[in-house]
């Protein structure tokens, strides 16, 4: 548990991008921890009786809220900014969506779709069938851009952002590079589960509080973001067994989308998921993976489906 100083950021403190003239929320010393009460990527638009009309009628001008900013004192540009993750509050439900226009097979998949889970005893309840294990992370974490002017939360940048890392839970420490003075740290878009890819777009998607320690590095420079794991960190991630479907060819995307494919047929095939179920058990609960790009002119990404899912482990 977090001991010593703790600052905490009002729940009203968030914005919806990133820029280095927004006004700082929240100013603390570095090496100090703050409390935040993250909303979810929908921004209380969807709720637990929220259904696929709710999602298409979400409101894109408030997505992904991101709490904060925060300035850290003696932050100067060229600096790096780490960021300790401590402290994860389980949330009691989450959403994930198929979201219109959205997600590596966007051209396939045109209704939005949505399911509620619920998220009790460490689990996430995603279905009757599917069960997954509660692994909370932050999936949007960064600092103000150099570069002046609103940028969107969305695509991730060297600033670091949206980048849906599933690694960067309680005990992981982010590294990035400070691009204006006081850093001016953010953090949104929390997550109960998530699959490495987050291939339909969205995760077990809630809001959440979290701890975190924000740290000045004068002696370390990073270019962009990088990230420090505890011993143990990744086996967990890797425990069950799996069934893996490949895709293979000379572009790594529509490789990754051919493993995609092939891993909702499956299964649909195997488990009897219709298809938009399974295009999202692709993204809250399997992980891709580049297995060679050095065998030209193909290359080849794995889809891996932990059969635990299905075990109710």
């Amino acid at each position: 548990m977090q001991t010593g100083s703790l600052h905490d950021l009002r729940p009203d403190a968030y914005e919806y991008g990133w820029d280095n003239s927004f006004e700082p929320a929240l100013e603390v010393e570095s090496g100090e921890a703050v409390l935040l009460h993250v909303r979810d990527a929908s921004d209380e638009q969807l709720g637990p009786d929220s259904t696929a009309a709710d999602v298409a009628a979400l409101d894109f001008g408030k997505v992904n809220p991101v709490s904060g900013p925060v300035y850290v004192k003696d932050a100067r540009p060229g600096d790096t900014l780490a960021v300790e993750l401590l402290e994860f509050t389980p949330p009691s439900w989450g959403w994930t969506a198929i979201i219109p226009g959205f997600g590596v097979l966007a051209d396939e998949f045109a209704e939005p779709w949505l399911r509620i889970s619920r998220v009790e005893d460490g689990v996430v309840r995603f279905s009757e069938q599917i069960t997954l294990p509660f692994r909370p992370f932050p999936g949007t974490l960064g600092v103000a851009p150099a570069e002046p002017g609103p940028h969107s939360i969305v695509p991730p940048r060297r600033w670091g952002g949206n980048m849906d890392i599933k690694h960067l839970g309680a005990g992981a420490t982010l590294y990035l590079p400070i691009g204006v003075e006081g850093a001016l740290f953010s953090l949104g878009d929390t997550h109960a589960a998530q699959g490495d890819g987050e291939v339909c777009g969205t995760a077990i998607e809630t809001a959440m509080d979290i701890v975190l320690r924000l740290s000045v590095r004068k002696d370390v420079r990073v270019d962009a973001p990088q990230f420090d794991l505890p011993a143990g960190s990744t086996a967990d991630h890797v425990r069950s067994s799996h069934h893996v479907c490949t895709g293979v060819g000379p572009d790594l995307l529509e490789a990754a989308r051919d493993a995609v494919r092939a891993t909702i047929a499956w299964l649909g095939e195997t488990h009897g998921l219709e298809r938009q179920e399974a295009y999202a058990v692709c993204s809250v609960a399997c992980d891709l993976r580049i297995h060679e790009v050095v065998d030209q002119p193909n290359w080849v990404v794995g889809c891996f489906v932990p059969k635990s899912i299905f075990e109710g482990r």
